[in-house]
């Protein structure tokens, strides 16, 4: 594996840290706001980050898609306010953790046929898991550029954090 089994869970609780960070900057005014009518929502887009990362680990350690079992975590997902929406995303720092810790190195290495594609359990959780939330903390990121939270650039975006100021 390219990487090793902590820095995965590292990389993941990052995005965590940085999902949060920008989560923070949201208006609570406008977290109806959609960029266009088939969008998610801020909360919608939030909300289905609570449920994506952890689920499609487990999806890769079944080695199967459930199409019931992600519809049922979608609709509880869709139920969650605001804080409680916040508070499942800073619990999967330690589900992150929790779910990738008793994986072995063969575990990672397994092929898996995922969406019609042979994998390995690793790639999977790589392509998917660690590069989704990437993606979709960036269309956080430019939902909320475009409510003109103006001020965040790219270390609120990459760091989860604020920029320091110029001396």
């Amino acid at each position: 594996m390219v990487l090793t089994k902590p820095e995965l869970i590292g990389s993941l609780q990052h995005e965590v840290h940085i999902l949060l960070h920008l989560a923070g900057k949201v208006d609570r005014a406008k977290l109806d706001y959609r960029p266009t009518p088939k969008q998610r929502s801020t909360l919608e887009l939030l909300q289905y980050l609570t449920i994506m990362g952890p689920a499609l680990i487990e999806v890769a350690q079944a080695g199967t898609f459930d199409s019931a079992a992600w519809t049922a975590r979608e609709n509880g997902a869709k139920a969650l306010d605001f804080d409680q929406t916040l508070a499942a995303i800073a619990a999967q720092k330690e589900e992150y953790a929790r779910l990738l810790g008793g994986m072995s190195d063969a575990d990672f290495r397994t092929e898996i046929v995922m969406f019609g594609r042979p994998t390995s359990r690793g790639a999977f959780i790589v392509n998917l898991v660690l590069a989704g939330c990437a993606a979709y903390r960036t269309q956080l990121f430019n939902y909320l550029k475009a409510c003109g939270r103006e001020e965040l650039n790219t270390m609120n975006l990459w760091a989860g954090m604020d920029p320091q100021p110029a001396p």
